[in-house]
């Protein structure tokens, strides 16, 4: 099948992006799930500095590649061996995939899993493979597991958590990176205890989920800056 995806042809390039239209929409071939993996339908999505380091260059990533990595999605096809999911399900896409087997993601430091972090660094799904067609005779990379600038994408099934239908998707899609990044450097990061004081400095996404994350640690007091 056919869809259409946002598409970086190569990093680098200078701003204002509404002028130098780094991204192009293309029509791409889009394969079925393989197992393990999901196909699904893009909601909404969220622009993150991520992506624009990725654009900027700042952040190295293979190119081409099919941009986003910070959505709310519903669950279309399911591949082989995916259980806990069904078709028509929500889900929040997560851009760092976790095996449940490596070391980390035994430790129960699933965000540092090992075979995650590789298949982002390589542009490919947790199992090593592409689901997007060549460009122009080069292969089009996953962008964090994800590439959720689309109106359809393919993802691994270690890479979507499924939520209620009831929390709208435009501030669903932003758990995807911006809350799961705050309010985890606040859990986890800084592990802050009740009773403990906590400043957060800027509140752009990310500095209002870690605000909300040590509130609901029960800092005390807390500032924002």
């Amino acid at each position: 099948m056919s869809v259409r995806a946002a598409v970086l042809r190569q990093m680098g390039s200078a701003g204002p992006y509404a002028q130098t239209r780094p991204l192009q929409i293309e029509m791409l071939t889009l394969a079925p799930p393989g197992p393990g993996e999901m196909r699904i339908r893009i909601l909404a999505a969220g622009l993150c500095h991520s992506d624009l380091s990725v654009i900027n260059g700042s952040r190295p990533r293979v190119m081409p590649m099919a941009l986003g990595h910070e959505a709310c999605a519903e669950v279309l096809e399911l591949g082989p061996q995916v259980s806990g999911f069904s078709p028509g399900d929500r889900v929040v896409t997560a851009f760092v995939p976790s095996c449940g087997c490596c070391a980390p993601c035994a430790s129960g430091r699933a965000a540092l899993c090992e075979p995650g972090a590789q298949a982002n660094l390589a542009g490919t799904l947790l199992g090593g493979e592409r689901r997007w067609g060549a460009l122009d005779g080069s292969p089009v990379n996953h962008h964090l597991g994800v590439s959720c600038f689309a109106a359809e994408a393919v993802i691994s099934a270690r890479s979507a958590v499924k939520i209620d239908h009831d929390l709208p998707p435009a501030i669903a899609a932003l758990f995807g990176c911006a809350v799961l990044t705050g309010v985890g450097a606040a859990i986890n990061t800084a592990a802050i205890a009740a009773g403990q004081s906590a400043a957060v400095f800027g509140l752009g996404g990310v500095g209002m989920a870690a605000l909300l994350g040590a509130r609901a640690s029960g800092a005390n007091p807390l500032i924002a800056v």
